[in-house]
């Protein structure tokens, strides 16, 4: 006869009891995570920063970071190719519109302006040479031209005594006739000498300004030569701060090649780099506050520059007012640019973690100041230091500080 066996029964409850446990398990694990949502999270009042909404104006404001630079600088290009030499000052320095920077030597250059130079004393000896000589045929010119102008004025007296005695019968008319053509045509020597005179004056002051324009050329010449050698000694050629000198000793550079940079360190203007995002409300003439990490001064906005690099605007502030002390070109600024001023609204202080015109939440202290609760909120507009915000009525006082570890806590309370 068989006999039932009861662990049989038992393996058919089994799956009915694991079920069951499951569900048990589940809805304590539930009413656990309920328990902690809803519960006060314990908080140090003395560790977190609280503020009261207020109601009032508000200064839309960004701030960025960007740079001081010279608004008066230069950059000095080699005149010529050439090897530096020697380097006199570095980056730094106070320099003088004569302070010789660096210097270059290009061999062939100052044979070339050696040559200039022999060149134009040649055509200068040549010059001189060239005024005695016409000077002498000058004077031959006039000597003879005198001893024609001498026989005319004698032919021309003979001529009129033999036309007196001949009209008294003591001469033939034939030999007074005679007289009065050689007298003519002395006349016409005379007057071709004379023209003759007048040309050969021309032609020597022709060829003496042909001879010194030659001079001219060649003295421009040995002058531009010379001012490149003299420019192998770079100077500064300002009064200022050498900012840069992006070359070494021994290096080869070509003409138009930057060798140093001079800026006046007193005129400066802040360049800041705004987010593209934020770049559509700006405006010229937009007041701006620089912070040199030494001191603050005033500025406005006095360009904007139109392309977009790397994500950013550039922005010039001008500088209205002295600059604190340690100011210097390429100073790291913070710059604090006002958009607008809002009236009547509420705001508060600005959290860490607030991004305009974004949504977030909050805590919300309790009219007994015994703990906080989390509610939505809205930032609109802000300033460095207060931002608009929305959902929250004035005199509601919040919770400022970041708390990422009450992440899923709706309310917390203080001790």
């Amino acid at each position: 006869m068989d006999i039932p066996r009861p662990t049989r029964t038992v393996r058919r409850w089994l799956p009915v009891f694991a079920v069951g446990g499951a569900l048990l398990l589940a809805g304590g694990w539930g009413l656990a995570l309920s328990s902690t949502k809803n519960s006060a999270a314990p908080v140090d009042r003395a560790s977190v920063l609280v503020d009261a909404v207020k109601r009032g104006d508000l200064v839309h404001q960004i701030r960025v970071l960007g740079s001081l630079v010279p608004i008066e600088s230069r950059w000095l290009p080699a005149a010529t190719s050439g090897r530096v030499e020697r380097i006199y000052v570095r980056p730094g320095a106070l320099v003088k519109p004569d302070t010789v920077l660096l210097e270059l030597s290009n061999p062939e250059l100052e044979q070339s302006a050696l040559e200039a130079q022999l060149q134009l004393r040649a055509a200068e000896a040549e010059f001189a040479n060239l005024t005695v000589q016409q000077q002498s045929l000058l004077l031959a010119q006039r000597a003879q031209a005198a001893a024609v102008h001498s026989e005319y004025r004698q032919a021309k007296i003979q001529s009129e005594s033999n036309q007196q005695l001949a009209q008294q019968g003591l001469m033939p008319q034939l030999t007074a006739q005679l007289s009065a053509v050689k007298a003519e045509e002395l006349a016409t020597r005379d007057a071709l000498e004379q023209q003759r005179l007048a040309i050969a004056n021309d032609a020597i002051r022709a060829q003496l300004a042909a001879q010194r324009a030659r001079i001219d050329q060649l003295r421009a010449l040995f002058a531009l030569r010379a001012q490149m050698v003299t420019g192998l000694r770079v100077r500064a050629s300002r009064r200022g701060v050498l900012e840069q000198l992006p070359v070494e000793v021994g290096q080869q550079v070509s003409p138009g090649t930057n060798l140093a940079r001079v800026a006046d360190p007193h005129k400066l203007k802040a360049q800041l780099r705004v987010p593209e995002i934020q770049a559509k409300d700006l405006k010229l003439a937009q007041h701006a506050l620089i912070d040199t990490r030494n001191g603050t001064v005033a500025g406005q906005v006095s360009r904007i520059d139109p392309a977009v690099s790397a994500g950013t605007v550039t922005v010039d502030i001008e500088i209205i007012g002295r600059l604190p002390e340690g100011a210097r070109p390429d100073l790291s600024v913070e710059g604090a640019i006002e958009l607008e001023r809002l009236h009547d609204v509420l705001h508060i202080g600005r959290p860490a973690f607030a991004v305009e015109g974004s949504d977030a939440t909050l805590f919300r202290l309790k009219r007994d100041h015994s703990g906080a609760e989390r509610i939505p909120i809205r930032f609109g507009r802000g300033s460095v230091e207060r931002i608009e915000v929305s959902g929250l009525k004035e005199g509601d006082e919040v919770v400022l500080s970041d708390l990422p570890a009450l992440e899923n806590v709706e309310q917390i309370a203080f001790k």
